[in-house]
């Protein structure tokens, strides 16, 4: 691993590990904030479950993810798990917040700007193979060399079938 994403990752992770951690300690206020999604997301479960234990879920996720990047371990997925948070409470936060006054409004674009560039950074370490093949790369050149032995062993079935077939007719 480079010194850069040994720096960055636990760097990037902290806010989310912050955050998370305040969110679970703060479950009744967390799970109003984020209710208009929450509700939505406890009707669609095939469980009962309260817009309260959705909240700590996700507040516990957020901080499992942002240990995980910190570590370094399952990065790639811990990240995706924080930019589906980020974009949720950036989401949540912006139609909340309060527009009623200058500073308000001021307030309220800044940490719009504050969330939008910790998903920026979620979502760039989520697509980060630290210089690794990701798996995509790794599927297709799986399924090219299957092609190639395929093809292969194609020509040798066949080249056998003709050698029979000639053998058998004598042409």
């Amino acid at each position: 691993m480079s010194v850069i994403r040994a720096l960055a990752r636990p760097m990037l992770a902290s806010s989310f590990v912050l955050s998370g951690i305040d969110r679970l300690r703060r479950a009744d206020e967390t799970a109003q904030q984020l209710s208009p999604v929450l509700g939505r997301f406890s009707a669609a479960l095939p469980v009962n479950a309260s817009e309260k234990t959705l909240a700590r879920v996700l507040a516990g996720a957020q901080v499992g993810a942002g240990v995980l990047l910190a570590a370094g371990k399952c990065s790639r997925a811990a990240a995706a798990v924080l930019s589906l948070t980020a974009g949720l409470t950036t989401y949540v936060e912006y139609r909340s917040a309060a527009t009623d006054t200058k500073e308000a409004r001021s307030h309220r674009r800044s940490q719009l700007a504050k969330n939008i560039g910790l998903l920026g950074g979620a979502l760039l370490a989520s697509v980060d193979t630290a210089g690794r093949p990701g798996l995509a790369w790794q599927a297709g050149q799986l399924i090219e060399s299957g092609r190639k032995g395929t093809s292969k062993q194609l020509k040798k079935a066949d080249a056998g079938v003709r050698s029979l077939a000639h053998d058998v007719t004598g042409h």
